[in-house]
């Protein structure tokens, strides 16, 4: 009794015990949520400098719903993780997937949104009859069909250089699945390696299809063209979450309401679709 009595006075000592006690007990009034402004259709910056994008739309819903203030900043997205949990920040909308891996170190709420990682290079490239176009595979409930489906695409694009964002789920692929078979450049935001595909600096690029459906659309991205393949579940998530800290268990159950309600009221079709031209609610 005594030695478990000294155990718990360290803990809390050293704050191990705090956190969680803290998330659960306080009464949530202001929040800072953390996004890219570089990842449209999801986020945005303007020219004036103003955040936009589906998920700043959605923000607004949520943070009226749990009836708190909020106040939403940009942040580069390879650093987003290490400054939530440093807290600079309360919390993540930047379409970040829940991850087994991410979910090591931070917790996440329901999804608001899934479209899967596709490719896309630009017209004439020999990539752009790339096989599969328009297939959907599951890393969770056909990994094997996703593991041929990358064993038919290895001999075309064996040597080619795909460019990814850094700390992106497009990048865990390309480790996991091709690893050694293409020449992989890294860039801090997506826009940056679809520069250099326009330019002819890469031979294609993986990234959310929701973003590279968008993308492909703008005037100045006319020669881009999304090719091959979508890949969904598994290691790259559930979909897009609100990213939070561990044992902010309250705040949590605040956004998991929020998008239920969201999901019900049809909020998230209406924006999604006005931002991506198609349904992203998850099922």
């Amino acid at each position: 009794m005594k030695k478990t009595t000294v155990l718990m006075a360290i803990a809390i000592a050293t704050g191990l015990l705090a956190p969680a006690a803290k998330a659960d007990e306080s009464n949530v009034t202001k929040i800072t949520i953390a996004t890219e402004g570089a990842f449209p259709p999801y986020n945005l910056t303007r020219a004036d400098g103003t955040l936009d994008g589906y998920e700043i739309e959605l923000s607004k819903y949520l943070c009226d719903h749990m009836k708190v203030e909020c106040t939403v900043i940009s942040q580069s997205f390879d650093g987003m993780i290490p400054a939530l949990n440093a807290g600079k920040f309360d919390a993540i909308m930047a379409g970040m997937s829940a991850t087994e891996k991410r979910k090591e170190v931070i917790d996440f709420s329901i999804s608001y949104g899934s479209t899967g990682q596709a490719f896309a290079t630009i017209k004439g490239n020999e990539l752009e009859s790339l096989p599969l176009k328009g297939e959907l595979f599951s890393l969770a409930s056909n990994e094997q069909g996703a593991r041929k489906a990358v064993e038919e695409l290895k001999p075309i694009i064996k040597g080619k250089v795909i460019g990814v964002q850094t700390a992106s789920i497009a990048a865990r692929f390309i480790d996991e699945y091709l690893k050694g078979v293409v020449q992989v450049r890294e860039y801090k935001t997506t826009e940056q390696h679809d520069l250099d595909l326009l330019a002819g600096r890469v031979d294609f690029v993986m990234a959310s299809m929701g973003y590279l459906k968008t993308t492909v659309e703008k005037p100045a991205n006319s020669d881009m063209i999304i090719v091959g393949p979508r890949f969904q579940g598994g290691f790259l998530g559930a979909g897009s979450s609100v990213g939070l800290r561990k044992g902010d268990t309250k705040l949590k159950a605040m956004f998991d309401d929020a998008i239920s309600a969201a999901k019900a009221d049809g909020t998230i079709k209406r924006l999604s679709e006005k931002w991506f031209g198609f349904d992203l609610t998850p099922q």
